[in-house]
């Protein structure tokens, strides 16, 4: 079984080479052995979830019981197995280019001409990244918060307020008027008649974070105001609000 590997004329060669040896030694039936008695590892993977459950059928004639699938096949079956992309021009919004009207400036003073604050004339402080316009009373004097509008809704006039000094914080963002609505519950179709009256309308209350910002905000924009050359006209104009009688047109108009 085993022989002797010698030297080859004493060049430092060996007559037979290590995998030569390593057979007629008969060393690879010890790792063979080795490999037949060590113990596996336990498979610790989660097994897969059956596919067919057993169920019971009513009936002598029926068999008994049934294997049905845990999951129905779908009914219907896609007629592509990739979809393809269809190629298109457009972009969405966020990807729009917003340009900005010339008479809009930081500081101007606009009349909002749509929204629950519709005739009220408020200060342009920024233009955000989804290219709304962030505005603001200020609140304390004629009641509008922050808000975003689109500049369709707007008349810009000539009046402008220096809002250099204004510090607007860089977390007043598009995300920042996002509402966090709750969770709708599922209720099922037995209990959904009844649970219809007793569903009451949640009430939206503004944030700590927006009323802190508000007051940060407004307290920046009356000492901007204080500090113009104008304030006894500005702070009654901006409290007042925008209205036209008869035989004025907007469009013949300076504002």
């Amino acid at each position: 079984m085993g022989q002797i590997n010698r030297e080859v004329k004493s060049t430092g060669v060996m007559r037979l080479s290590r995998g030569r040896m390593f057979h007629k030694r008969g060393l690879w039936l010890i790792e063979k052995w080795k490999k037949q008695n060590e113990k596996k590892p336990e498979d610790k993977r989660p097994k897969k979830p059956t596919r067919m459950v057993t169920k019971e059928v009513k009936g002598d004639k029926n068999g008994k019981t049934r294997s049905v699938r845990v999951t129905k096949f779908p009914r219907f079956y896609p007629t592509e197995d990739k979809p393809r992309k269809l190629r298109t021009n457009k972009k969405a919004f966020s990807q729009h280019k917003h340009s900005l009207r010339p008479s809009i400036t930081p500081g101007t003073v606009l009349i909002l001409v749509a929204g629950r604050h519709a005739g009220k004339r408020v200060v342009f402080l920024k233009q955000l990244a989804s290219g709304l316009l962030l505005v603001s009373g200020p609140f304390k004097l004629n009641g509008c918060p922050l808000r975003r509008i689109n500049q369709i809704y707007v008349i810009a006039t000539s009046t402008k307020v220096d809002v250099s000094s204004v510090n607007v914080p860089e977390n007043i963002n598009d995300s920042f008027f996002n509402r966090v609505r709750a969770a709708k519950k599922q209720v099922k179709s037995a209990e959904a008649g009844a649970e219809i009256f007793q569903q009451k309308k949640e009430q939206y209350s503004v944030t700590q974070e927006r009323k802190d910002a508000q007051v940060n905000v407004d307290k920046q924009l009356l000492a901007a105001l204080k500090a113009s050359a104008d304030r006894k006209l500005l702070v009654p104009y901006l409290k007042s609000k925008f209205s036209l009688s008869n035989k004025q047109y907007p469009h013949q108009m300076k504002f």
